[in-house]
């Protein structure tokens, strides 16, 4: 797998040797990483820049055992702001920790590693999880994308591409809407511009996803 450009993967491990460790082991494979000794000052990073996670590829190697907030108290506070969907989490856990961790990727964590771990089955676990993050950004960004575009529409524009992605004509749209086939063909050529795309079929696989 070719690595995610422009990719952070953040460890959050009380002990050194550890992130040392896991640090090394992802510079091998050319990936960069920020190494925290706590969950609090991981957490102290988004609360002061929050966009912080939302603008690059990114995933958590996250202790699940640590001193002041736990692995899991801050995966919970990642869910509660929806940031374990953009930064993956993968759990790094002692067999003691293996049906808590479990537990947590069935509440949406990316995987868990039990110690001691195969370095390369980690990293391997962590490009992906790197890859999954950047899909995710692209999906996103394609989103904001085309509500902007939506909201250049008029009203009747609206009207005009509800009717289209439907797959009524133009006769028909123009029968539905009580206007011309000549008016229809008008907001029909005004949305695919507006919307960039050339053909009803593009413009419906660009909405299909997208709410309302």
């Amino acid at each position: 797998m070719q690595p995610v450009i422009d990719a952070r993967t953040f460890i959050v491990d009380d002990d050194a040797s550890v992130r040392e460790a896991l640090a090394w082991l992802l510079r091998s494979r050319r990936l960069h990483s920020e190494v925290f000794d706590s969950a609090e000052a991981f957490q102290q990073q988004f609360v002061g820049a929050p966009g912080a996670a939302s603008d690059q590829p990114c995933c958590l190697l996250l202790d699940v055992r640590m001193p002041g907030l736990s692995g899991l108290a801050l995966f919970d506070w990642l869910i509660e702001r929806q940031l374990h969907l953009i930064m993956p989490v993968i759990f790094l856990t002692g067999h003691a920790d293996v049906p808590t961790a479990v537990d947590a990727v069935r509440r949406g964590a990316f995987d868990f590693c039990e110690k001691p771990y195969s370095g390369n089955a980690l990293v391997d676990r962590v490009e992906q999880a790197l890859a999954q993050s950047a899909l995710l950004l692209q999906a996103r960004r394609q989103a904001v994308r085309v509500r902007t575009r939506q909201a250049d529409l008029t009203e009747r524009d609206r009207d005009v591409m509800r009717l289209v992605v439907e797959g009524l004509p133009n006769k028909l749209i123009a029968d539905r809407l009580n206007i011309s086939i000549r008016t229809v063909e008008v907001h029909r050529s005004r949305v695919f511009h507006k919307m960039e795309v050339t053909s009803a079929v593009e413009l419906a696989n660009l909405l299909r996803d997208e709410p309302g």
